[in-house]
């Protein structure tokens, strides 16, 4: 199941957690939810270079945030974003 086909059944939370752990090898810590929450928000904002704070223990090129476009695109939230932006 990909991103699309969850987020037509279920909240973006259960939605992202699911891809978080399951569409990455090694599956990402659910710990980076509510970066990548962040990230969705700027993104459909089209604020790409907004920095994002990391949760403790996780760095971005030995930095403790990351700029939006950076955790959009390592974690492959762009459904999350569309599906956001169709429902407006």
């Amino acid at each position: 199941m990909n991103e699309y086909d969850l987020l037509e059944h279920t909240d973006i939370n259960t939605a992202l957690a699911w891809h978080l752990q399951y569409n990455h090898y090694p599956a990402v810590p659910l710990s980076m939810m509510n970066a990548c929450i962040i990230a969705i928000d700027n993104a459909i904002a089209e604020d790409w270079d907004a920095e994002v704070m990391l949760p403790d223990g996780v760095t971005y090129k030995d930095r403790l945030a990351a700029p939006t476009w950076a955790i959009v695109t390592q974690h492959h939230l762009h459904a999350f974003i569309e599906s956001a932006t169709e429902d407006k």
